[in-house]
């Protein structure tokens, strides 16, 4: 899908192709630079006060295209997998920052070779998570959606309303549960291992 809004014009309405809200903030200090941003799961789109609608609406494709490019660019660096616990300790800081407002600060995250039922795991008491070593050869959108799970039980401990919530800022949500759904249901009858 195209990068562009959906809803009506007002900025409380307008929402990302993939279902983000946006923010449009006007600022008399701003003259003539445009920025787009995520903040909170939120894309932001900073224009100047004195910009006419017309202008907003076009500035706002614009910046949301190039959200969408970053992101793209993003996704694909990230094909380069956190090998070391110190890189996936970084990334879920990204992650944190990027879609829950860098609120959950997890004290330790480590890959676990010893996770066979669980994808991944969070002990909020102690603010740890980890994240099963046969995460590995997975989309790396995949690896965000569990990282992201986990950071999210360090602020809300059941699968409750709230929880959910933490978890719509990020894109690929339903597609990662659906993509371990369909892994657990392969492994679950012997068809992993029926591949040559």
């Amino acid at each position: 899908m195209r990068p562009g809004l959906s809803g009506s014009r007002g900025a409380s309405t307008l929402t990302t192709p993939n279902g983000s809200p946006v923010e449009v903030r006007r600022s008399a200090r701003r003259t003539r630079t445009v920025a787009a941003f995520w903040e909170d799961g939120t894309a932001v789109v900073a224009i100047p006060a004195r910009f006419t609608a017309a202008q907003e609406r076009e500035w706002v494709h614009k910046m949301l295209a190039k959200l969408h490019r970053q992101g793209e660019r993003q996704a694909a660096a990230g094909r380069r997998r956190p090998a070391t616990d110190e890189a996936l300790a970084a990334h879920a800081a990204q992650l944190s920052a990027q879609y829950l407002g860098g609120r959950s600060v997890p004290i330790s995250v480590r890959w676990v070779s010893n996770q066979n039922s669980r994808w991944g795991s969070a002990t909020p008491a102690e603010g740890t998570i980890r994240l099963s070593d046969k995460l590995r050869p997975m989309p790396q959108w995949v690896i965000d959606y569990v990282l992201l799970h986990e950071l999210a039980h360090l602020l809300v401990s059941s699968h409750n309303t709230a929880f959910w919530k933490l978890l719509e800022a990020y894109p690929e949500t339903q597609r990662a549960k659906a993509f371990l759904e369909g892994v657990s249901f392969a492994t679950s009858r012997g068809m992993d291992k029926d591949a040559d």
